[in-house]
């Protein structure tokens, strides 16, 4: 079995540390180096519904892609519900690591795996000086409507489900699509001559505008949905990686929604 030293030095590989944005917060959280790691449990979120089902599977780490400490913190105390994190996975001999931005412009990323999740072909970066998402081709042209179908068919089902903002008729060729928070990234979406441009956490003002601005398609998922598809991806790799060294590692993604937004409900009329 391999230590965690090894694992971790293997995914810091596959994600640089060093490639994350300043602001953020990579890397190992808690697990002694020298551990030997059987199991490994991908997830987005490091909150305790994973922590308890990583205990229940056996698991020796958890790999997240959001942080657990992203601003960071003075005390682990259980009391808090990210300390009663912390605690739980060193009861129970867990290690946590974190891939966040680092795994957003890595080569293949989260928009790589988003983008393989909708089963469209990508033909580059969004942002090519940091590799932020990707700009995608339909194998054959779509509207609107049916390209924002295709996602809510394909992607994880959460409450929100599927927003758009656009003609739902207008016909779709180019893509551009990015894991997370994108509205940002309107100007080199623009630039890039996409029809559309799928992502998360689009936000009224800058939707209005970039309406306004263009004929520019938006569809709007669920954060947790569209880096959803990073975990199988990244499980994926330490697997090919567990069998070039034959670590024989058991690695699982987990399936438990942890997108925050719990239901969903239509307004039945205008306003007053």
């Amino acid at each position: 079995m391999p230590r965690l030293s090894e694992v971790i030095a293997a995914l810091d590989a596959l994600w640089p540390p060093e490639r994350a944005e300043t602001w953020d917060a990579v890397g190992t959280v808690c697990g002694d180096p020298d551990a030997e790691v059987r199991r490994v449990l991908f997830a987005v979120d490091p909150v305790q519904e994973i922590a308890d089902e990583a205990i229940a599977l056996g698991a020796d780490l958890i790999v997240t892609h959001h942080p657990l400490y992203l601003r960071g913190t003075t005390t682990v105390a259980a009391g808090h519900f990210k300390g009663r994190v912390v605690h739980s996975l060193i009861k129970h001999d867990i290690a946590l690591h974190v891939a966040h931005t680092n795994a957003d412009t890595a080569d293949p990323g989260v928009s790589d795996a988003l983008a393989g999740a909708l089963g469209i072909r990508v033909t580059g970066p969004l942002v090519p000086e940091n590799n932020l998402g990707r700009i995608c081709e339909l194998d054959r042209p779509e509207t609107l409507g049916e390209f924002a179908a295709r996602a809510a068919e394909r992607l994880p089902a959460t409450a929100q489900g599927i927003r758009v903002a656009g003609d739902p008729g207008m016909t779709v060729r180019r893509v551009a699509v990015s894991g997370g928070s994108g509205d940002s990234l309107f100007d080199a979406v623009r630039a890039a001559g996409a029809d559309a441009f799928l992502t998360a956490d689009l936000r009224h003002h800058p939707v209005s505008e970039a309406t306004q601005h263009s004929p520019l398609g938006l569809v709007d998922a669920a954060h947790w949905a569209t880096e959803w598809p990073w975990c199988e991806q990244a499980a994926a790799q330490l697997d090919e990686i567990s069998d070039r060294h034959g670590w024989d590692l058991r690695v699982h993604v987990s399936k438990t929604v942890t997108d925050p937004w719990s239901s969903h409900h239509t307004s039945p009329g205008a306003p007053n």
